[in-house]
């Protein structure tokens, strides 16, 4: 029977068939920036196929799916023998195997393959953040592998492959891999020296086979074929690769204790390990785990900065769509001066977050020294600061759709309880802070490669020369330097986001960030721009055009 009370009205239809990428300039902008021209072609077909795919009914019902249908634990089969496997929902499976064939895990072979892959990985896990994690460490695991040749030559092929298969079976017998990371334990948390997991070497075995046991607080994606753990060898904290399946095809000691019940990121499994005289291969040395893996640690937590400006990117979208299509107090809301200011701001902070995460992943295609040191610096910087601006922009992006917002139905739920998470993977903002002051202290190339990147936007914006001016006096007084790591590297984030937008986003975006972030024309929430930017031409670069 027809509804009679009410005709449905001035309700903004779903942001959905459109393409993700093409839709977003300022990482359109930072491609065509970062590629070689005669690769361009190629990398951009191949991100608005990807885009197209994002922005499709069917994969934004596959994100939804994969959420309301949390991963489940079995440890033993009906028989009572121990297997210790999860069970994802099949959407779960769609989306990573869609992320592995598009090349989400190959960015260390291919021409401009950090740029076009950090680019995927920003569009296509705007659809659903949780399956990114595996993503993310299988695509990490390669540089720490790499300090074992052998190790690197039987395992890159597998983490770099394109197919996808699930089943867990000894991985010469997969077509592709995927890696997981074992690191912290109740006792430590991110103080790794503090574990206590002992690995041994086996007797008569061959060299570098060691049994590990003892437990892993949090390991993520525990149905991998392969992790990265650090245990304690009679030599010191070291690294090893430990698969789920051993050659013979008898499953490793990995007893998966329970999964945690977190915050957001539901879709993806986080368990608790326990290790029995678990099979373990040495990676690299004994004593230097830290040194080993730390090449995974660095690509991760670039991961976490493109991961939370994906996360920010969807929520301005999603916020600046909804202004265009919803009508008050006589007019559309885009058009409202006091919700454009709001919508300028948060599109701010994604565009800076998209043009930095992105000039990142050039220096890793890069082969030069300046680029490779301004990583060292940059990367933690960026991943500190990045991180933790994502939680605020989800929030006050719900806000902007009101009521409607609030409700699952809308995705913003899901977004928001997914931004926290990028701040804490990978180490949290104290462990960032901490790590950019021993590059200071110990790596002079990382700051002079740091400062003549900011320094190419030197005298074309008086806030940024200021800004600059001050970062370089805190620099220079190290007096209880710790307890203001945090000032500091925020600032050296925000200097670096604006050198890069003065130099490469339009003037109305530079002039904008500039005069907020670094000027200190800004109050202490969104919306609070100065009056007198070009504030609708921001807007409207940031909304996606369906």
């Amino acid at each position: 029977m027809a509804a009679t009370t009410h005709t449905v009205t001035n309700q903004a239809p779903p942001l959905v068939g459109y393409d993700v990428f093409g839709a977003d300039l300022a990482l359109t902008e930072a491609v065509s920036r970062h590629t070689d021209p005669a690769l361009l072609d190629d990398v951009q077909q191949e991100l608005h196929a990807l885009g197209r795919a994002t922005g499709s009914a069917q994969v934004q019902e596959w994100g939804a799916q994969a959420n309301e249908n949390p991963p489940r634990l079995h440890t033993h089969d009906r028989y009572g023998n121990r297997i210790d496997e999860v069970e994802f929902h099949p959407s779960w499976h769609r989306l990573l195997g869609h992320a592995v064939s598009s090349g989400l895990t190959n960015a260390w072979g291919r021409p401009a393959g950090h740029v076009r892959r950090a680019a995927g990985f920003l569009v296509w896990t705007q659809a659903e953040g949780g399956h990114g994690c595996p993503v993310s460490m299988t695509h990490a695991a390669v540089p720490a592998l790499r300090a074992d040749p052998a190790l690197a030559a039987v395992w890159e092929p597998r983490l770099t492959s394109s197919v996808y298969e699930q089943e867990l079976l000894p991985a010469d017998q997969k077509p592709g891999a995927l890696f997981g990371m074992g690191m912290t334990e109740k006792q430590g948390g991110s103080d790794v020296r503090a574990n206590t997991t002992q690995a041994l070497p086996i007797d008569g075995a061959r060299a570098g086979e060691y049994a590990l046991t003892g437990h892993k607080w949090f390991c993520s994606a525990p149905m991998s074929d392969g992790f990265l753990v650090l245990a304690q060898a009679p030599g010191g904290l070291s690294c090893f690769l430990v698969p789920r399946v051993l050659d013979d095809g008898s499953r490793n000691t990995f007893r998966v204790q329970r999964l945690k019940d977190k915050l957001g990121n539901r879709s993806n499994a986080s368990g608790e390990v326990e290790f029995d005289g678990t099979w373990g291969r040495l990676v690299g040395e004994e004593g230097r785990g830290v040194r080993a893996i730390i090449g995974m640690v660095a690509a991760t937590r670039l991961d976490c900065v493109i991961g939370s400006a994906a996360l920010m990117r969807q929520a301005v979208a999603q916020a600046t769509h909804h202004a265009a299509h919803r009508k008050a107090f006589g007019g559309e809301l885009i058009d409202k001066p006091l919700m454009r200011n709001v919508l300028a701001d948060l599109a701010l902070e994604s565009e800076a977050a998209t043009t930095l995460a992105l000039r990142l992943a050039a220096a890793y295609d890069s082969d030069t020294e300046q680029d490779r040191a301004l990583l060292r610096l940059a990367v933690p910087a960026a991943k500190y600061w990045v991180t933790k601006r994502c939680t605020p922009v989800a929030a006050e992006a719900l806000e902007c759709l009101g009521g409607n917002g609030y409700v699952e139905e809308s995705g913003m739920p899901r977004l928001l309880r997914e931004a926290p998470l990028n701040s804490i993977w990978e180490g949290s903002g104290n462990v960032q802070a901490l790590d950019v002051l021993r590059a200071l202290q110990r790596e002079p190339a990382a700051l002079n490669a740091f400062l003549t990147e900011v320094g190419q936007a030197r005298g074309a914006d008086h806030r940024l020369d200021g800004a600059i001016k001050g970062l370089l006096t805190e620099l220079a007084d190290l007096d209880a330097i710790e307890g203001r790591a945090r000032r500091l590297v925020e600032r050296m984030a925000l200097v670096l986001q604006g050198s890069l937008l003065v130099r490469w986003a339009p003037p109305e975006v530079a002039d904008a960030f500039c005069a907020s972030r670094l000027g200190g024309d800004w109050g202490s929430a969104f919306g609070t721009l100065p009056s007198t930017l070009d504030l609708g031409s921001v807007v409207e670069r940031a909304r996606a055009q369906v």
